[in-house]
């Protein structure tokens, strides 16, 4: 079985600071950034977003959702995951519509992506020290969030932040698309 440490994540306030700090002499890291809260606000994967399309999205008396079938457990256990969007998702996807592409978001590479996020918190002054383990010495140090922050940074802040909210494991684990338990 595989053995987990203490998730790191940022808070629904440090979010919220990331996505309202003034980027717009860096437009490269306000996309970046813009991905990276509309990340937190799904939930996906980043391998998940690189595929999402328009056709993706739909509508109904809920409003407008996003789904897709996760491609970690594609194979597996295929299962549709629906997630309503918040206001500041539904932003994120108007702001960046192009009506040329079937693309919703301005994507680079992933590690572009990543370096560009760690940047992101630095600027937006998201700096405490968190503890992570050494992978080669084992003990635990103290890093500021910004040198450990990534896209799954982004995952474990949707699953955290919804966990937080609604207390139920199942929910969480079906609207992030984890297994049940």
């Amino acid at each position: 079985a595989d053995t987990y440490g203490t998730p790191i994540y940022i808070t629904k306030e440090e979010r919220d600071h990331i996505y309202t700090t003034d980027l717009s002499a860096h437009p490269h890291l306000e996309r970046q950034r813009d991905i990276f809260i509309f990340q937190c606000h799904i939930g996906t994967r980043v391998t998940d977003m690189y595929s999402l399309k328009k056709d993706n999205f739909g509508q109904d008396a809920q409003g407008r959702y996003l789904s897709y079938i996760p491609g970690k457990t594609k194979s597996e256990n295929p299962r549709i995951v629906k997630v309503y969007l918040s206001k500041v998702a539904t932003e994120i996807i108007d702001k960046y519509n192009d009506p040329e592409t079937t693309d919703i978001l301005p994507l680079i590479s992933q590690q572009k992506y990543n370096d560009a996020i760690k940047e992101i918190f630095r600027k937006a002054g998201i700096t405490r020290m968190v503890p992570v383990i050494n992978p080669k010495t084992g003990e635990t140090e103290q890093k500021s969030i910004a040198d450990v922050a990534s896209s799954h940074m982004a995952r474990r802040t949707f699953v955290g932040t919804l966990y937080k909210q609604v207390k139920d494991p199942n929910l969480v684990g079906k609207l992030s698309g984890h297994v049940e338990g």
